[in-house]
């Protein structure tokens, strides 16, 4: 079985999750003193929008599970296809050392969340017919790349 630990960065693997009193905590409540939300309510009646949303989404993920056949735990959720980029940078790839593959032209924010990283970019475009230089992206890895973004749809070719 894989074991997705052997290819994180040990820094990352040896990290205690951050947990929060609500996460620890499994029910209902009235009020929540440990986040600094508002106890008095919402100012809109209609609506609760004192409370901070559950941090592990389980509502959401127990729903997917069910419709895409995984385990909660085999789904992540983020605020859009920034953030995910983002973390798997900053969860696989060493600053200063590793390397990234896109396969341009394509979604400009993989270059953007490596620069910011400080992971070497590689570029191997893709061929005139816009189909991918499977040959190219071979003699572009080494033993520092470490991940390879393949869009699929395509920004912008849509391939």
């Amino acid at each position: 079985m894989f074991d997705l630990k052997s290819i994180l960065r040990p820094n990352i693997a040896s990290l205690t999750p951050y947990s929060s009193a609500r996460e620890d905590f499994k029910g209902e409540a009235e009020i929540y003193l440990d986040a600094n939300e508002n106890s008095i309510g919402s100012a809109i009646t209609t609506h609760v929008l004192n409370r901070y949303p559950d941090p592990l989404q389980l509502k959401v993920k127990e729903k997917l599970s069910k419709i895409k056949g995984l385990t909660p735990p085999n789904i992540f959720l983020g605020n859009g296809s920034d953030e995910a980029i983002d973390i798997l940078i900053r969860a696989f790839c060493n600053p200063g050392k590793d390397n990234i593959i896109i396969l341009p032209p394509t979604y400009g924010m993989y270059e953007v969340a490596a620069n910011i990283n400080d992971i070497e970019v590689k570029a191997i475009n893709l061929k005139e017919n816009l189909q991918l230089d499977l040959p190219g992206i071979s003699l572009a890895i080494n033993k520092n790349t470490k991940l390879i973004f393949v869009c699929s749809p395509n920004n912008p070719t849509g391939r």
